[in-house]
C-alpha cells in the first residue's frame, strides 16, 4: 500500500514535465509560424511589379 501513495506523488512532476514540454513546443511552433509568415510577406512584396505594365 505504501507504493500506491509514492506513485501518486511522482505523477505530479511528470505532469509538470509534460506541461513544460508542451509549452516549449508551442513556443517553437509559434516562432516557426511567424518566421514563415514573414518570409511569405517578403516574397509577396518582391513579386509585385513596380509599374502596372511590368511583368
Amino acid at each position: 500500500m505504501a507504493r500506491q501513495g509514492a506513485e501518486k506523488t511522482q505523477g505530479k512532476p511528470a505532469a509538470d514535465d509534460r506541461a513544460a514540454r508542451l509549452k516549449a513546443a508551442l513556443k517553437a511552433n509559434l516562432a516557426r509560424r511567424k518566421a514563415q509568415a514573414r518570409a511569405r510577406a517578403t516574397d509577396d512584396a518582391d513579386d509585385t511589379p513596380d509599374e502596372p505594365g511590368e511583368a
